[in-house]
C-alpha cells in the first residue's frame, strides 16, 4: 500500500439477490486497512479513467477487510459492469483510503435509517456502530422484492435484528413503509439518514420536511442521479490554464473544458462525489450537483464542473 492508493485483493466474492456482488477486500501486503467510520466510501479504480465510489457496508470494528455491495446496473456507465466482470475472488485492484461524506451525528438521541434497494449499504455500517454504542435506532429496508435484495438474511440474524424492519412491495400492504409513522416526532436529537434511488430519497426527504424535521436532522447520500447539464451558453475563463472558452447550450462544462485541453479529475460524473470541485473566482454558478450543501451553493465559491453550469454570462474559474 502507499499513501495515495491502497493495493487490495478480493478476498471473497458472492452474488446475493439479483446481481449484487458482495466483495470483501483485504490489503495485498496482509496489513490492517485504515480504520473507517460508518457512512464512509472508497474510490475503486477499475480502469484508466473509470473510478467509482462504493459505500463500505461492513462492521467498522473489523480492521482487516473492507466490504462492498455493488448492484450491476442495467444502464451501467462502465463501473458496476466492470466490478462484476473484473473483481472476482483473487483479483487485484486499487482503492482510495476511506472518505466520509455521510457521517453519523455523535450526540443523537434517536437515529432512523431508511434505505432503498442497494442504498442499504452505508446504513449497514451505521447499524453496527449504533448497536455497539448502545444507541436507539431503527433500520428500515425498502425494495420491490425480497428475492432481489442482498443482505436481508444477515440483517435479520444480526445482533441488532430487533431494530431491523423490511418493506417489500410484493409482500402485501402490511409490508408497506408508512413514512409518517416511521418518522414520528421530529424531537431534538432525532436524526434521519437515507440512501437509495433518487425518487425514493426525494420522497423520504420531502416527507421528513413536511413532518417538521429540520435540515440539520436530515442526512442523505445519493449514489446515482439523473444529470441534466444542458442550458444557455456561457463563457468560461480558466485562469490557471490561461484559456477562455465558450460552453455551448447543449454542451456540458466538463466537455468544454476537455475540448479546450484542460485536464479535470473526475469520478462519478453525476455531481455526487465532489472529485471535480473547482473554486469560482467570478460569476454565478447554476448548481446542479448533490455534493455541495445549500449554504455552500448560496456562497457561490465553488462549482462541481461535471454537471453544473452558469447563471451569469461568464464564469472565472481557478483551473
Amino acid at each position: 500500500m502507499n499513501d495515495a492508493l491502497l493495493d487490495v485483493i478480493v478476498q471473497t466474492r458472492e452474488v446475493q439477490g439479483a446481481d449484487v456482488a458482495v466483495l470483501e477486500l483485504a490489503a495485498l501486503d496482509g496489513q490492517a486497512l485504515p480504520r473507517f467510520a460508518a457512512g464512509a466510501h472508497v474510490d475503486v479504480h477499475l480502469a484508466p479513467g473509470v473510478v467509482r465510489q462504493y459505500s463500505l457496508c461492513g462492521d467498522p470494528a473489523r480492521a482487516n477487510v473492507y466490504r462492498l455491495g455493488v448492484l450491476r446496473e442495467a444502464q451501467s456507465r462502465g463501473g458496476s459492469a466492470a466490478v462484476h466482470v473484473q473483481l472476482q475472488a483473487g483479483a487485484l485492484t486499487r482503492i482510495s483510503a476511506p472518505r466520509n461524506l455521510f457521517p453519523l451525528v455523535a450526540d443523537a438521541q434517536r437515529s432512523i435509517l431508511l434505505g432503498g434497494g442497494i442504498g442499504i449499504t452505508p446504513l449497514i455500517a451505521m447499524a453496527h456502530t449504533l448497536h455497539a454504542r448502545g444507541e436507539a435506532f431503527e433500520l428500515h429496508y425498502r425494495a420491490r422484492s425480497r428475492s432481489r435484495c442482498a443482505f436481508v438474511d444477515e440483517l435479520l440474524a444480526a445482533p441488532f435484528a430487533a431494530s431491523v424492519f423490511t418493506h417489500f412491495s410484493d409482500e402485501g400492504d402490511d409490508q408497506r413503509l408508512d413514512l409518517a409513522q416511521v418518522l414520528g416526532d421530529p424531537a431534538p436529537g432525532t436524526h434521519l439518514y437515507t440512501c437509495g434511488p433518487t425518487g425514493f430519497m426525494d420522497w423520504v426527504i420531502a416527507g421528513a420536511r413536511a413532518q417538521g424535521f429540520s435540515a440539520e436532522q436530515i442526512h442523505h447520500e445519493y449514489f446515482q442521479v439523473e444529470v441534466d447539464s444542458a442550458g444557455a451558453g456561457f463563457e468560461v475563463q480558466a485562469v490557471r490554464s490561461g484559456k477562455t472558452l465558450q460552453v455551448a447550450p447543449e454542451q456540458s462544462l466538463l466537455a468544454a473544458l476537455r475540448e479546450a485541453g484542460i485536464a479535470v479529475e473526475v469520478s462519478c460524473e453525476q455531481g455526487v462525489c465532489g472529485t471535480c470541485l473547482c473554486d469560482v473566482l467570478e460569476g454565478e454558478p447554476d448548481h446542479r450537483d448533490h455534493y455541495l450543501t445549500d449554504e455552500e451553493k448560496q456562497s457561490n465559491e465553488q462549482i462541481v464542473v461535471c454537471c453544473s453550469r452558469a447563471r451569469s454570462a461568464r464564469l472565472v474559474l481557478d483551473i
